[in-house]
């Protein structure tokens, strides 16, 4: 195959142009480049993505598209299974390299071995590359050469044997071109939603895309970074810095926010605000660590024992947690904003997962289904990782005995109440001791306005205390995770 024959670049969760090793590789390799993006939701396994992601996907790719065009490259968007599509392309277009960037979930990486090896029988150039993370899910072990299981010694592990990689730049200039080739159109794939148009406030709350994600970044390294350790339980402040959703569809890298943060705090990223921050990336490798090492991370407790947890079946509960009517403001604050922007405050989403898994008793993989239709930022592996941890089920899970009490949270983290008002208006008139607790206000007033509590805290602990211990068992087998 002539070193001259096109280059096939093969766009995934990696929606960007800077720090991106496939479209540096194909640069280099100075052949005509053809910019391909498949959505796959027919190959064995692929998850196919929630409606928020659906929404952010489409906004992203327009993104790309853009920019790609001032290069010279036209977007190629294809929709089927990633192997046939990709090897029709090969034969029409005699293509002769073909880049990508590695994804970590398990339907995935069976399906990108299976193209990688067919492609390379044919006698083309195929290549794969880290975007997604820091470094590989692999490259970090333990003594014993096994995974980790818990986080801190994980992180700890992974700051001494790996080393961080500075970011690539963006390629600059006009691109060698590519004939267009057929492409289908975003509007084809039915993306946005229509009937009814649900995503007004996503639209309000989100610019997705590259440039986005890094006006994102330097707003939060610039003004929050430095208070983030104090105030980033706060739901009331904006001190998050929602890059979430861009790191999950790769319009920013891992990589570019580690660099960006050292360079602010001059190479004192080891305590305070940058610390704290480069510790929420570290729990997004670890979350990668574990689905690389358990496939069945959305499926499956990685607590052997908590298969036979006995859940509750209350569809009228669940409905009522979906809606943000439990009775419970914090939780209920949390729900609206999730339905409105697709995204919720990491506190809040501690404390509603806790109220679903441990107050109610019901299931973690319901929750963890809501949140991947209704988050911007649901990632294959952060949303099971997350939900395990809240139900004690997972690696590194927080404590069966530990059940948050939302009022207790709500006082704590939302001392004035503004978060609630927000989201819950109808309770802005309390005052800021009782919103906490609407309950305790006259009965007429409450039912009118917002609902009883659907379950009573004390009532709900006790009943998921004594459902874990009836699991725990003789051995205290809880602290044993599936290996």
């Amino acid at each position: 195959m002539s070193d001259q024959a096109p280059t096939l670049l093969w766009f995934r969760q990696d929606l960007r142009l800077a720090d991106n090793p496939a479209l540096s590789t194909a640069v280099e390799r100075g052949a005509p480049i053809l910019p391909l993006f498949i959505l796959d939701e027919e190959s064995p396994g692929i998850r196919p993505l929630g409606g928020a992601a659906r929404w952010w996907l489409h906004k992203s790719l327009e993104a790309l598209g853009a920019d790609l065009q001032k290069l010279g490259l036209d977007l190629i968007l294809k929709r089927g299974p990633a192997a046939s599509i990709i090897a029709q392309l090969v034969e029409e277009h005699g293509i002769g390299a073909i880049y990508w960037n590695r994804l970590y979930d398990p339907a995935s990486r069976k399906r990108d071995e299976a193209i990688k090896s067919a492609l390379k029988d044919s006698g083309r150039i195929v290549e794969s590359f880290n975007s997604l993370l820091l470094f590989e899910p692999w490259q970090v072990k333990t003594k014993q050469g096994g995974a980790f299981q818990v986080f801190t010694p994980f992180w700890r592990a992974a700051r001494e044997q790996v080393r961080i990689t500075r970011p690539l730049l963006a390629p600059e200039g006009r691109l060698p071109g590519f004939p267009k080739a057929q492409s289908e159109t975003l509007s084809d794939w039915g993306l946005l939603p229509t009937k009814p148009d649900w995503v007004g406030g996503l639209r309000d709350a989100w610019t997705p895309g590259e440039e986005a994600a890094r006006e994102r970044a330097n707003d939060f390294l610039d003004d929050r970074l430095d208070i983030y350790a104090q105030q980033r339980d706060r739901p009331d402040l904006d001190i998050s810095s929602h890059l979430s959703p861009y790191l999950r569809f790769g319009e920013i890298s891992p990589r570019q926010l580690w660099a960006a943060t050292d360079h602010r705090t001059h190479g004192e990223i080891t305590s305070g605000g940058a610390e704290t921050f480069l510790r929420e990336l570290g729990w997004r490798e670890f979350c990668h660590h574990l689905l690389f090492h358990q496939d069945d991370l959305a499926s499956t407790p990685l607590r052997e024992e908590f298969t036979q947890f006995p859940w509750r079946e209350s569809p009228k509960d669940l409905e009522a947690w979906q809606k943000g009517l439990t009775g419970y403001p914090i939780v209920d604050a949390g729900m609206r904003q999730l339905w409105a922007t697709g995204w919720m405050h990491n506190r809040v989403r501690m404390v509603v997962g806790s109220l679903l898994v441990k107050q109610l008793l019901l299931p973690w993989k319901a929750g963890e289904e809501w949140f991947w239709d209704t988050l911007v930022d649901a990632c294959p592996a952060s949303n099971p990782a997350s939900w395990q941890w809240v139900a004690g089920c997972g690696a590194d899970a927080a404590p069966y005995f530990r059940v948050f009490n939302p009022v207790l949270q709500s006082q704590k983290f939302d001392p004035k109440g503004s978060y609630i008002r927000r989201w819950v208006p109808e309770l802005a008139g309390f005052d800021d001791d009782t919103i906490h607790e609407p309950w305790k206000v006259s009965a007429v007033r409450r039912t009118k306005n917002y609902p009883a509590p659907i379950v009573e805290l004390a009532g709900g602990r006790a009943r998921a205390l004594d459902a874990y211990a009836r699991i725990k068992g003789a051995s205290d087998k809880t602290s044993s995770p599936r290996t």
